[in-house]
């Protein structure tokens, strides 16, 4: 069969990568036989060349590890995070705008929208745990998020909590205290002031650790593969409980220590895989057009736009995920 249209993640490590099955299950659920989606390991060096080889059969990249900084000068931001955040994690190819008069460029450079769905997904995942558990937040005063780590993925995440009604203030538990994440844009857009919209801790402060968690609402681990196994004997060998809900954004192992501790504790826990469900969703009614324009950048929302077609589609991802898993 003639695959006229190619999508795929890049990265580097990506052996581990699970949206080629996410992406070709959407495919299918669309109907889209002569859609494609499959994985490249590519680095920061690598990107150049990998872009420059790409033919008009392109429609889209997903972009992890390490690429949602450096994708930035080869595109235009094409929503409010992508801009804001300068963290892209989708590139939306469009041939009709390529400039051919870049012999660098051999097939054309295509024009490059570049979008952050790393936000949105996080909203949506909390969304779908609350409404499976049955929790309602009421209108009373907005409670405390916790993120776990300062990286790219950390900036996402406190975006995403900036946007929810019952979080009213963050913590963020830092591996390197003092680096900002870049949120002082977003926070004047949000809040109408430049104030930094959370508080700083050292992730190594067990005292100050354990505290923040038993007083947060949502807890989002950023930290990747088994970083966060010293803090779940931490919270093993405490005599804390936990009420709070926890996204641990890693996927392998499943469940991770971090989660395991966490319930434990009598908290409530979801894995990664609910974010790469939800950005993953957002990413294909990108590239296939389905969408031409900024997603819905708030959960509760929740897709609502979108037809009963593409909720069979989150289903039929759903389904393949959990195969894969």
């Amino acid at each position: 069969m003639t695959i006229d249209n190619r999508c795929a993640v890049l990265g580097k490590p990506i052996a581990h990568s699970l949206s080629p099955v996410l992406h070709n299950a959407a495919y299918r659920a669309l109907g889209l036989k002569d859609w494609a989606y499959d994985r490249h390991e590519v680095g920061e060096d690598d990107l150049d060349a990998f872009l420059k080889g790409l033919d008009r059969t392109w429609r889209g990249l997903s972009l992890t590890m390490p690429l949602k900084r450096t994708i930035q000068p080869y595109g235009v931001p094409a929503n409010v995070w992508a801009r804001e955040l300068k963290v892209a994690n989708t590139a939306i190819l469009d041939w009709s705008a390529a400039d051919h008069d870049d012999p660098a460029w051999p097939n054309g450079r295509p024009g490059i929208k570049l979008y952050n769905t790393d936000v949105v997904g996080i909203q949506l995942a909390f969304d779908h745990a609350n409404r499976e558990l049955g929790v309602h937040h009421a209108d009373g005063e907005p409670g405390r998020a916790l993120i776990i780590g300062n990286g790219n993925t950390a900036t996402s995440a406190a975006a995403a909590c900036l946007m929810m009604s019952e979080i009213g203030r963050i913590t963020v538990a830092s591996r390197h205290p003092g680096r900002s994440l870049g949120l002082d844009s977003a926070s004047r857009i949000i809040n109408g002031d430049d104030r930094r919209p959370y508080d700083e801790i050292d992730l190594n402060d067990e005292e100050a650790m354990i505290r923040a968690a038993c007083e947060a609402t949502y807890v989002i681990s950023t930290i990747p593969g088994r970083a966060a196994d010293g803090l779940a004997a931490v919270l093993d060998a405490s005599s804390a409980s936990f009420d709070g809900l926890l996204l641990d954004v890693v996927y392998d192992p499943r469940p991770t220590k971090l989660m395991q501790a966490w319930r434990d504790r009598g908290g409530h826990a979801i894995g990664g895989e609910e974010m790469l469900l939800y950005q993953a969703v957002i990413q294909v009614l990108l590239m296939t057009g389905i969408w031409d324009g900024d997603p819905p950048s708030d959960a509760d929302r929740r897709l609502q736009d979108v037809t009963t077609d593409d909720d069979q589609l989150e289903m039929a991802m759903r389904r393949a995920l959990e195969e894969a898993l």
